[in-house]
């Protein structure tokens, strides 16, 4: 008689930041993964209590408690994803990495890799010697780099949704004139504090622009767009929709001489790629499509009057903007398949 099979040994992974958005997506996510193991959730606000209890939605599933986001997590995790908010996030990243852990980091820490870039859009670096280390954790840009990764960079929300529509462009030396970024995101993209202008009465039937000009993900777009070859400086306009999850994002691009072949570059790009969609020139894309996904749906047009190439992208911000885009660089850090626990369905309607 043959032995019984045995399953193999899971990783052990910790989120730090368990219970805002992004952390509770990332739990979400992690306890439908078939090769992890969620062994550490950290809390600094709800310390104490149970997961479960901070979001009913995950009793029976996950009932961990949540305890302080300490370096001590590197002793019972192989990897540790930090959905801390920027400046907390690096000095606890630091200690984690020393401890020969590997971490993602989904906060603005170490994607920019100027320090003082970083220092002009948030605060002086708390560990800059690390910067040179991180990579930038956008697989479809950085896909070889981020097997080996020892820490990962994860991009902005509104930077994924960008790139991904304009970096194909930027390849082809397309971005060397005026480009407009027009985006729109769910209210999550804010995160779960309480403020003003996230109430619903302010944010319910209406629809507005913020930081005009003035957005911290603007130096990302920009370093990784110049990254590709882009020689311009794109204006970006963030507004706020009222819908919880998703960002739908319009890129205008001035092109000079004749149309470009928008349809083969982005084939080039994107063709082989599990969670890009081409919608081409058809019905564009929209953000039913991508909710509670880790996809980006991405669909182009030729306006021969204004002469611009017009680019759209859909993403949830959650999702391919944020949890979903960290497990995808999980799943390649532990060399399983990309789409592990993330191949799914949108949530519809």
């Amino acid at each position: 008689m043959e032995a019984p099979a045995v399953a193999p040994a899971r990783v052990p992974v910790a989120v730090l930041g368990a219970t805002g958005y992004v952390g509770v997506e990332l739990v979400r996510l992690l306890s439908a993964h078939p090769a992890v193991e969620l062994v550490v959730l950290s809390s600094e606000q709800h310390r104490g209590r149970r997961a479960s209890d901070v979001h009913p939605f995950l009793t029976g599933v996950v009932d961990l408690p949540l305890v302080a986001p300490d370096p001590a997590v590197a002793a019972q995790a192989d990897v540790v994803l930090s959905a801390l908010p920027h400046g907390a996030s690096a000095p606890v990243v630091r200690e984690i990495l020393a401890r020969g852990r590997r971490v993602i980091d989904l906060s603005a820490d170490f994607r920019l890799r100027d320090p003082a870039t970083y220092a002009r859009w948030y605060t002086t670096h708390p560990a800059p010697e690390l910067l040179a280390d991180a990579i930038y954790g956008l697989p479809e840009l950085y896909r070889r780099e981020l097997r080996q990764a020892r820490l990962v960079a994860c991009p902005g929300c509104y930077p994924t949704g960008a790139l991904l529509g304009l970096v194909p462009l930027a390849r082809a030396g397309l971005l060397d004139d005026g480009v407009v970024i027009d985006a729109k995101s769910g209210t999550t993209g804010a995160g779960r504090s309480a403020s003003v202008e996230q109430l619903f009465a302010e944010v319910n039937e209406n629809f507005r622009p913020y930081a005009i000009g003035a957005h911290r993900h603007r130096p990302e777009i920009e370093q990784e767009l110049r990254a590709a070859g882009a020689t311009c400086t794109p204006v970006f306009v963030p507004h706020l929709l009222p819908v919880s999850r998703g960002i739908l994002s319009t890129m205008y691009v001035r092109v000079r001489g004749e149309p470009p072949p928008l349809g083969d570059l982005f084939e080039q790009a994107y063709a082989r790629e599990p969670f890009v969609t081409l919608r081409g020139d058809g019905p564009p894309p929209d953000l039913r499509e991508v909710r509670g996904t880790n996809r980006c749906a991405v669909g182009w047009r030729f306006d021969a009057a204004s002469g611009q190439a017009i680019v759209v992208t859909a993403i949830d911000n959650l999702g391919k903007g944020a949890a979903g885009q960290a497990v995808q660089c999980l799943n390649l850090l532990l060399g399983l398949p990309e789409t592990l626990a993330l191949d799914h369905p949108a949530l519809v309607p």
